[in-house]
Protein backbone atom coordinates (compact mmCIF):
# COMPACT_ATOMS: atom_id res chain seq x y z
CA UNK A 1 0.00 0.00 0.00
CA UNK A 2 2.83 2.35 0.83
CA UNK A 3 4.44 1.74 -2.57
CA UNK A 4 1.21 2.42 -4.37
CA UNK A 5 0.73 5.65 -2.52
CA UNK A 6 4.24 6.75 -3.36
CA UNK A 7 3.83 5.92 -7.02
CA UNK A 8 0.53 7.83 -7.21
CA UNK A 9 2.13 10.85 -5.54
CA UNK A 10 4.97 10.77 -8.08
CA UNK A 11 2.51 10.59 -10.94
CA UNK A 12 0.63 13.55 -9.58
CA UNK A 13 3.80 15.55 -9.24
CA UNK A 14 4.83 14.69 -12.78
CA UNK A 15 1.41 15.71 -14.10
CA UNK A 16 1.49 18.99 -12.20
CA UNK A 17 5.01 19.76 -13.42
CA UNK A 18 4.06 18.99 -17.00
CA UNK A 19 0.97 21.18 -16.74
CA UNK A 20 3.04 24.04 -15.34
CA UNK A 21 5.57 23.73 -18.14
CA UNK A 22 2.77 23.72 -20.72
CA UNK A 23 1.13 26.83 -19.25
CA UNK A 24 4.46 28.70 -19.13
CA UNK A 25 5.17 27.78 -22.71
CA UNK A 26 1.73 29.00 -23.82
CA UNK A 27 2.17 32.31 -21.98
CA UNK A 28 5.59 32.78 -23.46
CA UNK A 29 4.33 32.22 -27.00
CA UNK A 30 1.43 34.63 -26.45
CA UNK A 31 3.72 37.36 -25.11
CA UNK A 32 6.08 37.03 -28.05
CA UNK A 33 3.15 37.30 -30.51
CA UNK A 34 1.72 40.42 -28.86
CA UNK A 35 5.16 42.09 -28.74
CA UNK A 36 5.71 41.49 -32.45
CA UNK A 37 2.30 42.97 -33.32
CA UNK A 38 2.97 46.11 -31.24
CA UNK A 39 6.36 46.54 -32.87
CA UNK A 40 4.76 46.31 -36.33
CA UNK A 41 2.13 48.94 -35.46
CA UNK A 42 4.78 51.33 -34.14
CA UNK A 43 6.80 50.92 -37.30
CA UNK A 44 3.72 52.03 -39.30
CA UNK A 45 3.71 55.42 -37.49
CA UNK A 46 7.41 56.09 -37.91
CA UNK A 47 8.16 58.94 -40.37
CA UNK A 48 10.94 58.25 -42.79
CA UNK A 49 12.69 61.62 -43.01
CA UNK A 50 15.22 60.34 -45.46
CA UNK A 51 12.45 59.44 -47.92
CA UNK A 52 10.84 62.85 -47.51
CA UNK A 53 14.11 64.66 -48.11
CA UNK A 54 14.72 62.57 -51.22
CA UNK A 55 11.21 63.35 -52.62
CA UNK A 56 11.61 67.10 -52.01
CA UNK A 57 14.96 67.04 -53.80
CA UNK A 58 13.40 65.30 -56.78
CA UNK A 59 10.55 67.84 -56.84
CA UNK A 60 12.93 70.80 -56.79
CA UNK A 61 14.90 69.33 -59.68
CA UNK A 62 11.71 68.84 -61.75
CA UNK A 63 10.37 72.41 -61.19
CA UNK A 64 10.70 74.98 -64.01
CA UNK A 65 12.26 78.33 -63.16
CA UNK A 66 10.75 81.73 -64.04
CA UNK A 67 13.29 82.35 -66.76
CA UNK A 68 12.42 79.06 -68.39
CA UNK A 69 8.70 80.00 -68.29
CA UNK A 70 9.45 83.33 -69.99
CA UNK A 71 11.38 81.42 -72.64
CA UNK A 72 8.50 78.98 -73.14
CA UNK A 73 5.87 81.74 -73.56
CA UNK A 74 8.09 84.10 -75.55
CA UNK A 75 6.72 82.84 -78.82
CA UNK A 76 3.05 83.02 -77.76
CA UNK A 77 1.23 86.20 -78.81
CA UNK A 78 -0.74 88.26 -76.29
CA UNK A 79 -3.78 88.18 -78.57
CA UNK A 80 -4.25 84.50 -77.74
CA UNK A 81 -4.42 85.19 -73.98
CA UNK A 82 -7.04 86.80 -71.73
CA UNK A 83 -4.28 88.81 -70.10
CA UNK A 84 -3.76 92.50 -70.91
CA UNK A 85 -0.08 93.51 -70.46
CA UNK A 86 -1.03 97.15 -69.94
CA UNK A 87 -3.30 96.27 -67.02
CA UNK A 88 -1.74 95.92 -63.56
CA UNK A 89 -3.24 94.74 -60.33
CA UNK A 90 -5.10 97.34 -58.32
CA UNK A 91 -2.78 96.95 -55.32
CA UNK A 92 0.48 96.97 -57.28
CA UNK A 93 2.87 99.91 -57.34
CA UNK A 94 2.82 100.23 -61.15
CA UNK A 95 -0.79 100.93 -62.00
CA UNK A 96 -1.25 101.95 -65.60
CA UNK A 97 -5.07 101.97 -65.83
CA UNK A 98 -6.75 104.65 -67.89
CA UNK A 99 -8.88 107.27 -66.17
CA UNK A 100 -12.11 105.76 -67.45
CA UNK A 101 -11.28 102.24 -66.21
CA UNK A 102 -11.10 100.80 -69.77
CA UNK A 103 -8.25 99.13 -71.62
CA UNK A 104 -6.07 101.43 -73.64
CA UNK A 105 -6.07 101.10 -77.39
CA UNK A 106 -7.78 102.24 -80.53
CA UNK A 107 -11.25 101.02 -79.44
CA UNK A 108 -11.11 102.95 -76.17
CA UNK A 109 -10.02 106.12 -77.94
CA UNK A 110 -12.82 105.86 -80.48
CA UNK A 111 -15.44 105.24 -77.76
CA UNK A 112 -14.19 108.20 -75.75
CA UNK A 113 -14.35 110.42 -78.85
CA UNK A 114 -17.94 109.31 -79.55
CA UNK A 115 -18.99 110.00 -75.94
CA UNK A 116 -17.41 113.46 -76.06
CA UNK A 117 -19.22 114.17 -79.31
CA UNK A 118 -22.57 113.13 -77.86
CA UNK A 119 -21.96 115.23 -74.76
CA UNK A 120 -21.03 118.29 -76.84
CA UNK A 121 -24.12 117.79 -79.01
CA UNK A 122 -26.38 117.66 -75.94
CA UNK A 123 -24.75 120.80 -74.54
CA UNK A 124 -25.33 122.60 -77.85
CA UNK A 125 -28.99 121.52 -77.86
CA UNK A 126 -29.47 122.78 -74.30
CA UNK A 127 -27.83 126.11 -75.18
CA UNK A 128 -30.02 126.45 -78.26
CA UNK A 129 -33.16 125.77 -76.18
CA UNK A 130 -32.10 128.40 -73.64
CA UNK A 131 -31.50 130.91 -76.41
CA UNK A 132 -34.90 130.16 -77.96
CA UNK A 133 -36.68 130.60 -74.62
CA UNK A 134 -34.82 133.86 -73.98
CA UNK A 135 -35.47 135.39 -77.41
CA UNK A 136 -39.04 134.03 -77.64
CA UNK A 137 -38.39 132.65 -81.11
CA UNK A 138 -38.80 129.10 -82.40
CA UNK A 139 -36.38 127.41 -84.74
CA UNK A 140 -37.72 126.86 -88.21
CA UNK A 141 -36.04 123.52 -88.63
CA UNK A 142 -37.41 122.12 -85.35
CA UNK A 143 -40.94 120.60 -85.40
CA UNK A 144 -43.56 122.19 -83.18
CA UNK A 145 -45.08 120.32 -80.27
CA UNK A 146 -48.36 119.92 -82.15
CA UNK A 147 -46.63 118.48 -85.24
CA UNK A 148 -46.06 114.73 -85.56
CA UNK A 149 -42.72 113.64 -84.16
CA UNK A 150 -40.30 112.54 -86.86
CA UNK A 151 -39.06 108.99 -86.63
CA UNK A 152 -35.76 107.50 -87.64
CA UNK A 153 -35.23 104.93 -90.40
CA UNK A 154 -35.80 102.10 -87.95
CA UNK A 155 -39.29 103.38 -87.14
CA UNK A 156 -38.35 104.51 -83.62
CA UNK A 157 -38.13 108.00 -82.17
CA UNK A 158 -34.72 109.57 -82.05
CA UNK A 159 -33.03 110.09 -78.70
CA UNK A 160 -33.36 113.90 -78.75
CA UNK A 161 -37.08 113.78 -79.66
CA UNK A 162 -37.79 111.22 -76.96
CA UNK A 163 -35.99 113.31 -74.33
CA UNK A 164 -37.95 116.43 -75.37
CA UNK A 165 -41.23 114.50 -75.18
CA UNK A 166 -40.44 113.14 -71.71
CA UNK A 167 -39.43 116.62 -70.53
CA UNK A 168 -42.72 118.02 -71.84
CA UNK A 169 -44.72 115.34 -70.07
CA UNK A 170 -42.89 116.07 -66.82
CA UNK A 171 -43.52 119.80 -67.15
CA UNK A 172 -47.22 119.22 -67.77
CA UNK A 173 -47.45 116.98 -64.72
CA UNK A 174 -45.76 119.58 -62.53
CA UNK A 175 -48.05 122.30 -63.86
CA UNK A 176 -51.10 120.14 -63.17
CA UNK A 177 -49.99 119.40 -59.60
CA UNK A 178 -49.14 123.02 -58.91
CA UNK A 179 -52.44 124.24 -60.33
CA UNK A 180 -54.28 121.67 -58.19
CA UNK A 181 -52.52 122.91 -55.04
CA UNK A 182 -53.34 126.52 -55.89
CA UNK A 183 -56.97 125.63 -56.54
CA UNK A 184 -57.21 123.70 -53.25
CA UNK A 185 -55.73 126.64 -51.38
CA UNK A 186 -58.15 129.04 -53.06
CA UNK A 187 -61.12 126.82 -52.25
CA UNK A 188 -60.07 126.43 -48.62
CA UNK A 189 -59.68 130.20 -48.36
CA UNK A 190 -63.14 130.87 -49.78
CA UNK A 191 -64.85 128.11 -47.78
CA UNK A 192 -63.54 129.36 -44.42
CA UNK A 193 -65.33 132.66 -43.74
CA UNK A 194 -64.05 135.08 -41.18
CA UNK A 195 -65.98 134.90 -37.91
CA UNK A 196 -67.04 138.27 -36.54
CA UNK A 197 -69.82 138.07 -33.95
CA UNK A 198 -70.41 141.39 -32.19
CA UNK A 199 -72.58 142.58 -29.32
CA UNK A 200 -75.10 143.98 -31.80
CA UNK A 201 -75.56 140.60 -33.53
CA UNK A 202 -78.41 138.34 -32.48
CA UNK A 203 -79.10 134.62 -32.27
CA UNK A 204 -81.91 132.47 -33.64
CA UNK A 205 -83.59 129.83 -31.56
CA UNK A 206 -81.93 126.42 -32.06
CA UNK A 207 -85.34 124.80 -31.48
CA UNK A 208 -88.84 126.03 -30.80
CA UNK A 209 -89.94 125.36 -27.21
CA UNK A 210 -90.58 126.75 -23.77
CA UNK A 211 -87.76 127.62 -21.38
CA UNK A 212 -87.80 125.03 -18.61
CA UNK A 213 -84.97 126.56 -16.56
CA UNK A 214 -83.95 130.14 -17.21
CA UNK A 215 -80.50 131.72 -17.15
CA UNK A 216 -79.55 132.86 -13.66
CA UNK A 217 -76.06 133.86 -12.52
CA UNK A 218 -76.99 136.60 -10.03
CA UNK A 219 -79.03 134.25 -7.82
CA UNK A 220 -79.64 130.52 -7.50
CA UNK A 221 -82.53 128.80 -9.23
CA UNK A 222 -84.33 125.53 -8.43
CA UNK A 223 -83.49 122.30 -10.34
CA UNK A 224 -86.30 119.73 -9.88
CA UNK A 225 -84.26 116.58 -10.61
CA UNK A 226 -81.42 117.62 -8.30
CA UNK A 227 -83.92 119.07 -5.81
CA UNK A 228 -81.62 121.95 -5.05
CA UNK A 229 -80.97 125.57 -5.89
CA UNK A 230 -77.92 126.53 -7.88
CA UNK A 231 -76.69 128.97 -10.52
CA UNK A 232 -77.52 128.30 -14.16
CA UNK A 233 -75.15 129.69 -16.87
CA UNK A 234 -77.48 128.54 -19.70
CA UNK A 235 -81.11 128.07 -20.59
CA UNK A 236 -82.87 124.71 -20.78
CA UNK A 237 -85.37 124.61 -23.67
CA UNK A 238 -88.20 122.08 -23.82
CA UNK A 239 -88.02 119.80 -26.88
CA UNK A 240 -89.18 116.49 -28.33
CA UNK A 241 -86.75 113.59 -28.74
CA UNK A 242 -85.60 113.20 -32.34
CA UNK A 243 -86.40 116.81 -33.24
CA UNK A 244 -83.78 118.58 -35.36
CA UNK A 245 -81.48 121.19 -33.77
CA UNK A 246 -80.12 124.02 -35.95
CA UNK A 247 -77.22 126.43 -35.52
CA UNK A 248 -78.15 129.71 -33.85
CA UNK A 249 -75.37 131.63 -35.67
CA UNK A 250 -72.50 131.19 -38.09
CA UNK A 251 -69.56 129.49 -36.41
CA UNK A 252 -66.80 126.92 -36.42
CA UNK A 253 -67.05 123.73 -34.38
CA UNK A 254 -64.26 123.59 -31.81
CA UNK A 255 -65.35 120.57 -29.74
CA UNK A 256 -67.62 117.53 -29.96
CA UNK A 257 -67.62 115.64 -26.67
CA UNK A 258 -69.73 113.91 -24.03
CA UNK A 259 -70.62 115.37 -20.64
CA UNK A 260 -72.36 113.50 -17.84
CA UNK A 261 -74.74 116.44 -17.27
CA UNK A 262 -75.42 117.71 -20.79
CA UNK A 263 -74.83 114.46 -22.71
CA UNK A 264 -73.44 114.77 -26.23
CA UNK A 265 -72.26 118.37 -26.44
CA UNK A 266 -71.13 120.61 -29.32
CA UNK A 267 -69.13 123.80 -28.75
CA UNK A 268 -69.03 126.34 -31.58
CA UNK A 269 -66.85 129.46 -31.93
CA UNK A 270 -68.64 132.59 -33.22
CA UNK A 271 -65.77 135.08 -33.25
CA UNK A 272 -64.55 137.91 -31.00
CA UNK A 273 -64.46 135.53 -28.01
CA UNK A 274 -68.08 134.39 -28.29
CA UNK A 275 -68.93 130.67 -28.04
CA UNK A 276 -72.16 128.68 -28.14
CA UNK A 277 -72.69 125.33 -26.38
CA UNK A 278 -75.41 122.89 -27.45
CA UNK A 279 -76.19 119.98 -25.10
CA UNK A 280 -78.51 116.93 -24.94
CA UNK A 281 -77.79 115.96 -28.59
CA UNK A 282 -77.65 112.80 -30.65
CA UNK A 283 -77.07 112.00 -34.35
CA UNK A 284 -74.54 114.84 -34.54
CA UNK A 285 -73.81 115.86 -38.15
CA UNK A 286 -70.85 118.21 -37.58
CA UNK A 287 -67.22 117.57 -36.60
CA UNK A 288 -64.39 119.55 -35.09
CA UNK A 289 -63.07 122.22 -37.45
CA UNK A 290 -66.17 122.30 -39.68
CA UNK A 291 -67.93 125.60 -40.44
CA UNK A 292 -71.66 125.86 -39.90
CA UNK A 293 -73.99 128.54 -41.20
CA UNK A 294 -76.94 129.80 -39.23
CA UNK A 295 -79.93 127.50 -39.63
CA UNK A 296 -77.85 124.43 -40.59
CA UNK A 297 -78.70 121.25 -38.72
CA UNK A 298 -76.13 120.04 -36.18
CA UNK A 299 -77.99 117.04 -34.74
CA UNK A 300 -81.21 115.88 -33.09
CA UNK A 301 -82.62 115.98 -29.56
CA UNK A 302 -81.61 113.06 -27.34
CA UNK A 303 -83.22 111.59 -24.27
CA UNK A 304 -82.38 113.67 -21.17
CA UNK A 305 -79.54 112.66 -18.89
CA UNK A 306 -80.19 111.58 -15.31
CA UNK A 307 -79.60 115.16 -14.13
CA UNK A 308 -82.64 116.37 -16.13
CA UNK A 309 -84.98 113.38 -15.84
CA UNK A 310 -87.78 115.39 -14.11
CA UNK A 311 -87.36 118.38 -16.39
CA UNK A 312 -87.98 116.11 -19.39
CA UNK A 313 -86.49 116.11 -22.90
CA UNK A 314 -84.65 119.37 -23.50
CA UNK A 315 -81.84 121.23 -25.24
CA UNK A 316 -79.04 122.79 -23.19
CA UNK A 317 -78.12 126.18 -24.75
CA UNK A 318 -75.29 128.36 -23.38
CA UNK A 319 -73.54 131.55 -24.62
CA UNK A 320 -70.18 132.75 -23.30
CA UNK A 321 -67.89 135.73 -24.00
CA UNK A 322 -64.19 135.08 -23.28
CA UNK A 323 -65.27 132.17 -21.08
CA UNK A 324 -67.79 134.20 -19.04
CA UNK A 325 -71.50 133.26 -19.25
CA UNK A 326 -73.82 135.65 -21.12
CA UNK A 327 -77.60 135.53 -20.95
CA UNK A 328 -78.62 134.02 -24.32
CA UNK A 329 -82.10 135.53 -23.95
CA UNK A 330 -80.56 138.95 -24.56
CA UNK A 331 -79.39 137.80 -28.02
CA UNK A 332 -82.30 135.57 -29.10
CA UNK A 333 -84.61 137.22 -31.58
Amino acid sequence: MARRNRSSIRKERIIMLASSVFVLAALTVTGVYVRNNNRAEKEDYVVDFEALEQSSTDLAENMVSGEELDTLFAGVGTDDLDYDPSFQEANSLHVENNGDGMKSGKGATEKKTIEEGIKEKKEEEVLDEIKDETSGETKKDEPKKDDPIEKSAGGKKSGADQEEEEAGMFDETVDTVMSGEVQAEAISTTVQPELDFSEEDGLVWPIVGDVLINYSMDQTIYFPTLDQYKYNPAIVISATQGESISAAADGRVTSVSYDSGTGNTVVMELGNGYELTYGQLENITVSEGSFVHVGDGIGTVAAPTKYYSLEGTNVYFKLTKDGEPVNPMSKLQ
